[in-house]
């Protein structure tokens, strides 16, 4: 019979064990603090790889305060994004505050910092506020304003009055291969100057170096570690592992495991409001585990309104459709651009198109809720609508009563959005976007059912909400099927409130005219046509000029110079092949007759390209052209319906 040896599994204790190994880290960290006298700062977010190396730290300058060797401070720093998930943000909170009083009573140099985005950076304030979309890989706003800045602005002023510091961090090889590579690279370099001294320098930061004590651990080595070692500052660890294994599918999570069984360690907290991954699994298993939790529901939900994910490819197009439904038709800056989606493109094939019209439009219907928002070539959409951002206002503030009303005693305190962001994001809508509604007061006095809490604004009974809501009703009238009209004379209006009392008037004129120009649409669609219309034209040009020179002489061997003047690296780049065409002329000045079939190529790609974007375009302003007559026909049949000369009754004699 043949004896199958299982292969041991990595430990990073598998050496010296567990005790040793413990008890060497901790030397380790005693003699790098003690190399120089700049502060250290120790990335915190209270999960297992955090905690694991704060308590490490702990324990070293606890030694070195009893040895009179703990000269310098640590400063421990925690980012709220406060749109955490709420059992992770209170669970931080407490931490903080029981290593507060702990590392005070211990006498040592260690001070927590709980850091939180500034206003105009948080996630409320620019998605409801500002109507910036939900983040995306294209447009992944979030990161930056809710997790780095804030940090980094602190690592910076410590710098700043200290001329390095040290940051420690639980990164760890074993998380990934990618990670395991970066940290590798990263050891490699040759401004890392203090490699000797365990220290790696930070790409990121000028004059900080990185110290990563676990950096060898596994998932279980970091479990095995909390569960043996009690916790210096007093919190349990065993709540800890709890709030992990509510946090995972099915509840369970077993410490010890083989490469078969799940970790606890694949467990990750994060934003409830985050939509750059599928679905936010921890919150769901810690609703689904534990009814207790279901009061989070409201908030699992809130993401629901702005995720554009799916895994169904039909209920996917119709979260997208129901997105651009929402969104404004010009970008932020007020520019109209296009886009011209690549998903029928084939440098393979020949574009083959039904000889019946109606048949090649069929092949695009748009079969979502929101129809015709989900064409081939369309604008690019802006910021989020006015009635969508008070939607989502009145859905947060919805959820935080929720919270009130159904929370835990402990918990039910939790601000989902404080009165400063509600004043930030009233600032916004008011005075940059000119919705002299002023909705923010009256939204929130119906959902919380009490005052709202903030300042008074002026009443001007010219902008008053009874004289705004005639106005709009008197657009409606006047063909104005999306709002653009009142938008524009409320702007307008809007702007002479603001230099009424104001003695300098220079630039009266120019924010009059940019607000006018704002309305040179009388609807959503006919700007979609104009600015396909604009594109289409300027494709067909291109493809003019290269149907007329692209196979002469003078234009191959100056390809290089034509593809700039074509500005076509934007388009090849659209398509791999077609970009290794373009990047193998572009840098060649005249070519020699024995390259142009080169240039040939790049010329074919060209014309396929436009010849593609034009079909495209076409068959978009086609749709357009079909969703006008449906809705003539609705709106002529509805007036049928409500005529009273369209009601014959007939009466039946007896």
């Amino acid at each position: 019979m043949a004896v199958q040896i299982q292969k041991k599994i990595y430990s990073a204790f598998n050496e010296s064990g567990f005790k040793p190994t413990v008890r060497n880290l901790i030397d380790k960290t005693k003699r790098i603090y003690q190399k120089d006298d700049f502060p250290w700062v120790i990335g915190y977010s209270g999960g297992k790889d955090s905690t694991a190396i704060l308590q490490i730290i702990w324990s070293a300058v606890a030694e070195l305060k009893s040895e009179g060797k703990a000269h310098k401070t640590v400063h421990v720093i925690s980012t709220d994004t406060l749109v955490e998930n709420p059992i992770v943000a209170l669970w931080v909170e407490r931490s903080l505050n029981t290593m507060r009083a702990s590392a005070e009573k211990q006498g040592l140099p260690i001070i927590p910092h709980r850091l939180t985005p500034k206003v105009t950076d948080r996630f409320w304030v620019n998605l409801i506020g500002r109507g910036y979309p939900a983040p995306r890989y294209k447009f992944r706003w979030c990161t930056d304003r809710l997790k780095i800045s804030p940090s980094n602005t602190f690592i910076k002023n410590i710098v700043e009055s200290n001329h390095e510091a040290i940051l420690v961090l639980g990164t760890r090889k074993h998380e990934s291969t990618v990670r395991a590579a970066n940290m590798e690279s990263i050891e490699q370099r040759a401004d890392n100057t203090r490699k000797d001294d365990g220290l790696n320098v930070n790409t990121q930061l000028d004059r900080v170096w990185v110290y990563t004590p676990i950096e060898d651990w596994t998932n279980d080595d970091v479990w095995v570690y909390l569960t043996q070692e009690k916790n210096p500052w007093g919190y349990k660890n065993t709540d800890l592992l709890g709030m992990y294994q509510g946090a995972t599918d099915g509840g369970e999570c077993p410490l010890v495991v083989d490469k078969s069984t799940q970790s606890c360690g694949d467990s990750r907290f994060g934003c409830y409001v985050c939509t750059m991954v599928g679905e936010d699994k921890s919150m769901a298993a810690m609703i689904a585990n534990d009814e207790e939790k279901e009061w989070m529901l409201p908030l699992l939900e809130l993401r629901n309104e702005i995720d554009i994910n799916d895994s169904n490819p039909v209920k996917k197009s119709n979260k997208i459709a129901r997105d651009k439904s929402n969104r404004d038709f010009r970008r932020m800056n007020g520019r109209l651009t296009t886009h011209i989606s690549m998903k029928d493109f084939s440098d393979a094939k020949e574009l083959v198109d039904s000889e019946d019209p109606y048949e090649l439009l069929a092949q695009y219907e748009d079969h979502t809720d929101h129809k015709y928002e989900n064409l081939p070539a369309d604008i690019v959409r802006g910021p989020y609508r006015q009635h969508f951002r008070e939607h989502m206002l009145t859905k947060v503030l919805e959820a935080q009563q929720h919270v009130i009303e159904t929370a835990p005693e402990d918990v039910k305190s939790i601000e989902l959005l404080t009165l400063e962001d509600l004043e930030e994001i009233r600032r916004v809508w008011v005075d940059d976007k000119k919705e002299i509604e002023d909705s923010v007061p009256l939204i929130y006095e119906k959902v919380m059912r009490k005052p709202y809490p903030g300042n008074k604004r002026v009443f001007n009974p010219a902008l008053s909400s009874d004289v705004l809501s005639k106005l709009k009703a008197h657009c409606k009238k006047q063909q104005d099927p999306d709002g653009l009209k009142y938008e524009q004379l409320r702007g307008l209006l809007a702007i002479e409130d603001k230099y009424k009392h104001q003695l300098r008037r220079a630039k009266i004129s120019d924010d009059l005219e940019s607000e006018i120009d704002k309305g040179a649409f009388d609807s959503i669609d006919e700007a979609r046509r104009f600015a396909l219309g604009r594109v289409r034209n300027d494709y067909a040009i291109k493809l003019k000029r290269l149907e007329d020179v692209g196979e002469t002489e003078e234009y191959l061997k100056n390809i290089s110079a034509n593809l700039i003047v074509l500005n076509a690296k934007r388009d090849l780049y659209k398509v791999k092949k077609y970009k290794a065409l373009y990047d193998n002329v572009i840098d060649i000045n005249t070519l020699s007759k024995d390259e142009y079939p080169h240039a040939h190529k790049v010329t074919k790609a060209l014309k396929k390209l436009y010849t593609y974007f034009i079909r495209q375009i076409d068959i978009s302003q086609n749709l357009l052209t079909k969703k006008d007559k449906e809705q003539k026909s609705e709106h002529a049949r509805a007036l049928k319906l409500s005529s009273s000369k369209s009601i014959t009754v007939n009466e039946i004699m007896s």
